[in-house]
């Protein structure tokens, strides 16, 4: 029997996942810590590892140009620090379904609804009490650490494009692995090792260098080789980044202080970006630590 192929959604559902796309705020001054949110699979994401402070637009991922996985579908993956992804750096493309602990007998139908040719995407839209079932279960790309153990083990140990079963403390789950890749890297980089690169004229032809200050920050201070993508136009450079820069070529993200580039380094990375490298604290950190030719603000 044919399957057509399974549905993918441009965004993971924002209640599953440790780290999900960030909303990115559009001010340098840090507005209040987010409130709490209830999380369906993943266990409470460490201090270190929460966004920024949030506050503003939240800015969804942009729905890639290719359908093929592999190429451009991405959610949140590695975690914010010095090291590449945790385990053994698969993340896993993962949609799935949830139903209630003692909702046995739909659990048995689904199953066999399944087993007939139905997709689960379709089958989460339909049952599913998950929130994710607003994108047909997608949870994007997920890497180990970031889901409660029970459905961590499952999914990593699920044969490709069968669904399977598992329990966790939220319910029934069944859960298709879609595709696997290697983890991608988010990186903090410090003034003074940047600074160290840039005087490399290899390092400005083969890294890309992306500025989300405003136009009017940028006239103050800038570096050499910076594309300015000004986050308040994100509406007209957003849908066409994985045209505008290369996803397999190491991306340097700055702005003021650090916290815009950061929550702009973190999106990158939901869309695929293998390499991502924030500016810690900014251009203004720059100007202090590695180059005091540059005007501070």
């Amino acid at each position: 029997m044919l399957r057509r192929a399974p549905h993918f959604p441009p965004m993971a559902s924002t209640a599953l996942r440790l780290s999900l796309v960030p909303a990115l705020s559009f001010s340098s001054s840090p507005p209040p810590p987010p409130p709490s949110q209830s999380r369906c699979i993943s266990t409470p994401p460490p201090h270190h590892l929460l966004p920024p402070p949030l506050g503003g637009r939240k800015l969804r991922p942009v729905r890639p140009a290719s359908p093929h996985p592999r190429l451009r579908l991405a959610g949140i993956s590695a975690s914010f620090s010095s090291q590449s992804s945790s385990g053994n750096g698969r993340e896993l493309l993962v949609q799935h379904l949830l139903i209630k602990e003692n909702d046995l007998n739909l659990l048995l139908e689904l199953q066999q609804r399944i087993s007939a040719g139905e997709d689960l995407s379709d089958l989460a839209v339909e049952h599913s009490i998950c929130p994710s079932k607003e994108q047909g279960g997608m949870l994007g790309w997920v890497r180990m650490g970031q889901m409660v153990p029970e459905f961590e083990e499952a999914a990593f140990s699920a044969p490709m494009n069968k669904v399977v079963k598992c329990k966790t403390k939220f319910g029934w789950h069944l859960l298709q692995v879609l595709s696997e890749r290697e983890g991608s890297v988010l990186q903090d980089i410090q003034p003074d090792e940047l600074h160290a690169k840039m005087q490399d004229p290899n390092f400005l032809e083969e890294a890309q260098l992306v500025d989300v200050r405003e136009p009017e920050e940028v006239a103050k201070a800038s570096l050499p080789g910076f594309q300015v993508l000004p986050l308040r136009q994100f509406g007209s450079w957003g849908p066409e980044i994985t045209t505008k820069l290369d996803t397999e070529k190491d991306t340097y993200v700055m702005c003021h202080h650090g916290m815009r580039s950061l929550q702009v380094a973190k999106w990158l990375q939901a869309q695929g970006f293998k390499r991502v490298f924030n500016l810690s604290g900014g251009i203004h950190e720059y100007a202090v630590k590695a180059d005091p030719s540059i005007p501070t603000y």
